[in-house]
């Protein structure tokens, strides 16, 4: 009867002494500033790579174009890095390797993915912008939502296919890298 009313009074469960607080959590898992640089600055022409090869194999004739789409990859594969990492870490703290590297299979993927598809989304939308009603009306907002909305899709199907095969094979090199580091 004790427990029960403990329970349902709200008492808290014992923490574990060993587990350092959330903010001990981010702080190792952030990388250096050395790391952060340079991995981001490898990162950054990986992605960059993968996107200008498949566009060279495709045989894009418009050089500025292959330009844009190139930087707005690398510069989405350089600011993927420093986040990807921390989530990886996050996620893989005190795990096996195999965690680790699954870990860092999917947050440097997400990371990259999300953060070049949101520079798309920009870049899209600063396009367009010179159609669109005045700011902050009723239907700046919805032009706002779907234009949006319609350059995630477009880069989901126009985009994503740039990563491939390079940038995956590049995401498949990090995360091992990453898990033979988290040992």
């Amino acid at each position: 009867m004790n427990d029960e009313a403990s329970m349902t009074a709200g008492a808290s469960l014992p923490k574990d002494s060993s587990a350092p607080p959330a903010s001990g959590k981010l702080r190792q898992a952030l990388p250096s500033l050395r790391l952060a640089l340079a991995g981001s600055v490898v990162w950054g022409l990986a992605m960059g790579a993968s996107a200008l090869f498949v566009l060279l194999l495709d045989r894009w004739e418009t050089p500025v174009g292959v330009r844009i789409v190139v930087l707005l990859f690398a510069l989405g594969g350089a600011a993927a890095f420093p986040i990807g990492w921390t989530l990886a870490r996050l996620l893989s703290l005190g795990r096996r390797g195999e965690t680790a590297f699954a870990a860092a299979f999917v947050s440097f993927a997400t990371a990259t993915i999300g953060l070049t598809a949101l520079l798309y989304a920009l870049q899209y939308r600063s396009y367009y912008a010179e159609w669109h009603e005045a700011p902050f009306t009723i239907t700046w907002a919805f032009q706002f939502v779907f234009t949006g909305l319609v350059a995630l899709y477009q880069f989901a199907v126009l985009g994503l296919r740039l990563y491939f095969p390079g940038g995956f094979i590049a995401l498949f090199a990090a995360a091992l890298w990453f898990a033979s580091r988290s040992r």
